[in-house]
């Protein structure tokens, strides 16, 4: 079993803490161009596959960069990992803010998403390292909270700053709370013992091990297309869909995006709050998956149907996608310890990879069907229902999974 830190209060002091304040950075910046996409469109002339790229560049520099960053956190520990990246986070928010070209604004974009590309899996290596098996889900659920609280941060309230700084001076802000995170991470988070000097890479394992297994095929595709779905709906096309498809203001659809995301900080306080004493009892982060699955698919056709639906069929959709985030240690659980920042930086690259093919062919179907006489509105529609299709067939895989701590 890892080592614990001599303090009971340490661990979440010194643990959840700064790294929650990372997360909860990249959250916001991965979901922020929801809010302006309409002023980015405006000034720079975009096509709904533009603003798809432009946005989805952070999917990209993000999931291009976990592979690395999984070896480099089993490797050298979650502290080095993440203050060293969020330098470059710091960097792409400045370009962000002083960009004026489509070009200029996709590199920065892509900068932002290797630089807080290891924002949750450095939290979720230490919390490996320093914490038993069954307080894993809860303290995922702790962590997941606070990138909800970015997303949140993200909706009205920023709607409300873009009239008094626009959206250049959100990033300035950015680019100053990235340092701040950074230098808190790097100073106040202890190392893990095995990661005092690093450790050597060939103890490790690798990461064909991780791609080579059948278990993670079988949930590679809920990742790409639960996870990876949510992410591109959440950062971009559910304000748009919601103007498009019912008919509201930038005000109303931002407060549906509020809703989601209220759902979502809900969902996860819950899982830290009862996931321990669920998994004594038999239900497992693997059932709560399934069953959470199941549910979300049932809220998106409502929402279809609907022309949009209500505050609280976004609310119910967020408080559903909260099991998502179990995916990594469902997967991990399956691997060595030694392997844990690998497997889950592997199982994340399946969800950023979803959630960039999601995000731009999301506004290319949408800029095919339109060309083709649709009307916006049923183009909207029409995408989100190709994507609930596509969760449905990725839920098969995993229907028959066994718990990996039930297998012999």
């Amino acid at each position: 079993m890892a080592e614990h830190l001599s303090s009971p209060r340490a661990p979440w002091a010194r643990l959840l803490l700064p790294f929650a304040a990372g997360y909860y950075l990249s959250y916001l910046l991965r979901t922020v161009n929801a809010v302006i996409s309409p002023d980015l469109t405006r000034e720079l002339g975009l096509s709904a596959a533009d603003l798809g790229l432009l946005t989805g560049a952070y999917f990209f520099g993000f999931a291009a960069a976990q592979i690395p960053v999984g070896i480099a956190l089993d490797r050298y520990g979650p502290r080095r990992v993440e203050s060293a990246l969020l330098v470059l986070a710091a960097a792409g928010a400045l370009l962000f803010a002083f960009g004026h070209s489509l070009t200029q604004l996709a590199v920065a974009r892509a900068l932002i998403g290797i630089g807080v590309s290891a924002c949750l899996m450095a939290a979720l290596k230490a919390f490996s390292q320093w914490y038993p098996p069954d307080r894993y889900a809860a303290m995922t659920g702790q962590i997941m909270a606070a990138g909800a609280l970015g997303a949140i941060s993200a909706t009205l309230p920023l709607e409300v700053a873009l009239p008094l700084v626009g959206w250049r001076g959100v990033f300035i802000a950015v680019t100053i709370a990235c340092m701040a995170v950074l230098l808190l991470i790097r100073f106040f988070v202890p190392d893990h013992p095995a990661h005092g000097a690093g450790s050597p890479d060939g103890q490790q394992g690798t990461v064909r091990q991780i791609f080579a297994s059948p278990v993670f095929w079988r949930f590679a595709p809920q990742a790409a297309l639960f996870s990876g779905g949510l992410m591109a709906m959440q950062s971009l096309w559910s304000v748009p869909y919601l103007i498009n498809v019912a008919g509201h203001g930038l005000t109303h659809a931002a407060q549906h995006l509020l809703a989601i995301n209220l759902g979502m900080l809900a969902g996860q306080l819950a899982i830290a709050a009862i996931a321990t004493r669920l998994a004594r009892v038999g239900v497992t982060s693997l059932r709560m998956m399934q069953a959470g699955f199941a549910l979300s698919i049932a809220i998106e056709i409502a929402i279809i149907l609907t022309y949009g639906g209500g505050l609280a069929l976004w609310f119910a959709w967020g408080v559903t996608s909260a099991v998502s985030a179990q995916v990594y240690g469902v997967v991990a659980g399956y691997f060595a310890p030694a392997l844990s920042g690998r497997a889950s930086t592997a199982i994340n690259l399946m969800a950023f990879i979803g959630a960039f093919a999601v995000q731009w062919s999301y506004g290319a179907l949408i800029d095919a069907l339109t060309a083709a006489g649709f009307a916006a509105s049923a183009a909207y529609r029409a995408s989100l229902a190709a994507l609930v299709l596509l969760q449905a067939a990725s839920l098969l895989p995993m229907l028959g999974a066994a718990d990996a701590r039930a297998r012999p």
